[in-house]
């Protein structure tokens, strides 16, 4: 018998690589949208959104309506108080009378909402991208192949770590792992947080809550001025709008990247709260331990320029910047509270010739999100700060710029995009 031919592979609308928050979103607003057929593929057996950092009460920095789908479509049954109301916590989450949602809690969140896509392939890893016969191919580490028109890139960013503590061996700890290895610290003489942000200070008032308890000596270093605050007056949140991109995207390259290093307070600041709560402790604890002040030390404008690991300890330099001046502190444990960068895909490189850098050799990110010669082929997911200012990683723009993808990727506008919001004139 003559073997009967294989049938063609089916070529997708969109393939979205990458599974967080955002590419969630995308896959939640595209399910109802009938003429749009795409398939999502995730390398982990499951969702997971920065489960290492699920401190206790630890809480999102924006309001429950920056779910996956509230501020494109509030009717989504995809929503946060969809969510829950099927949990049955909407009349206490009601009485709460608090906005932000509990870190762990919007984990479930997402959670819940994955788990009721049919388009979502989890375990699933991406090892190649190719461009041929007009589509693109996307090629899996278990031998699968998926082909589309186009691709939206969710792959997220990654934990950085500093030239100086790269190779250095022994037990430090980035913020992406403290609630999997925090059982360690409390055994060890003295801990050091490097760097500055949210995910240091929950941390740092963690560990000073059982200082006494353990009786280490913690210190908290950032090459920071000071423990700048998240600025989150509402003209400075217009910020986050359609209005304030298109001002940005226009500016010339280097004046957006001299901007993103003066703009990370706006997003990557600490919760005024809870730097008010760490005063507030250290009051405490000194009132507690009488004449013997408490062994933690609060310092700022110290870069670490050195790291080193001997003899079950670390010895960290820095150099004090205001100062001109260099010192080191030696401690047993080390957390680096240094943040996330974003690194472009190894599954990308066979795409290179058509992808868009800019000067400084990172994606030149469109107004509509693209970075393909085409400009309407492969969309990015966060990783624009350069490009799109704070509303970036902002996860309530998130389902502005999904609603934004889909309409190039219909042609036409299936969720309302707004076009100006904001009360104030960035331009002149």
């Amino acid at each position: 018998m003559t073997a009967r031919p294989e049938a063609p592979l089916r070529t997708h609308d969109f393939v979205g690589i990458g599974l967080g928050p955002f590419n969630l979103g995308l896959a939640c607003l595209t399910e109802p949208v009938a003429e749009l057929d795409g398939v999502f593929l995730e390398s982990k057996p499951d969702f997971e959104w920065h489960a290492g950092m699920f401190l206790d009460g630890a809480h999102l920095q924006t309001p429950f309506m920056s779910d996956l789908v509230t501020l494109a479509d509030p009717t989504s049954p995809y929503s946060f108080l969809n969510y829950l109301k099927e949990k049955g916590r909407l009349y206490s989450f009601y009485i709460r009378e608090n906005f932000y949602p509990l870190r762990v809690e919007y984990d479930d969140y997402c959670r819940w909402a994955a788990s009721k896509l049919s388009s979502i392939r989890f375990g699933t890893t991406v090892t190649e991208v190719t461009y041929e016969d007009e589509v693109y191919v996307v090629r899996t580490e278990a031998g699968e192949t998926f082909r589309a028109r186009h691709l939206v890139l969710g792959t997220g960013t990654v934990p950085f770590v500093p030239e100086a503590c790269q190779d250095l061996g022994g037990d430090v700890i980035h913020t992406a792992q403290y609630m999997h290895r925090k059982a360690e610290l409390p055994a060890k003489k003295s801990l050091t947080i490097v760097g500055s942000g949210q995910s240091a200070a929950e941390i740092y008032y963690e560990l000073l809550s059982e200082i006494d308890v353990h009786g280490y000596e913690l210190n908290w270093v950032t090459r920071s001025p000071r423990f700048f605050p998240l600025e989150y007056t509402k003209l400075t949140l217009e910020l986050t709008s359609p209005d304030y991109i298109d001002y940005f995207r226009a500016l010339p390259e280097e004046t957006r990247y001299r901007l993103e290093k003066q703009q990370k307070g706006l997003f990557k600041g600490i919760n005024s709260d809870l730097i008010d709560a760490i005063f507030d402790l250290l009051y405490q604890k000194n009132v507690e331990s009488g004449d013997r002040p408490v062994p933690t030390r609060l310092l700022t404008n110290s870069t670490l320029t050195s790291a080193r690991h001997e003899d079950d300890a670390y010895t960290l330099g820095f150099h004090q910047d205001e100062q001109d001046k260099d010192f080191e502190i030696r401690t047993e444990g080390l957390i680096l509270a240094t943040g996330y960068h974003y690194r472009p895909p190894a599954f990308l490189e066979p795409l290179t010739d058509r992808l868009r850098f800019d000067g400084h050799g990172r994606f030149d990110v469109a107004r509509n999100y693209s970075i393909d010669t085409t400009g309407r082929g492969v969309f990015l997911q966060n990783a624009g700060v350069h490009t799109h200012s704070i509303t970036s990683p902002d996860l309530g723009m998130g389902p502005y710029r999904n609603a934004y993808i889909i309409r190039e990727l219909l042609g036409t506008e299936y969720y309302p995009v707004e076009k100006t919001i904001a009360f104030q004139e960035f331009a002149a």
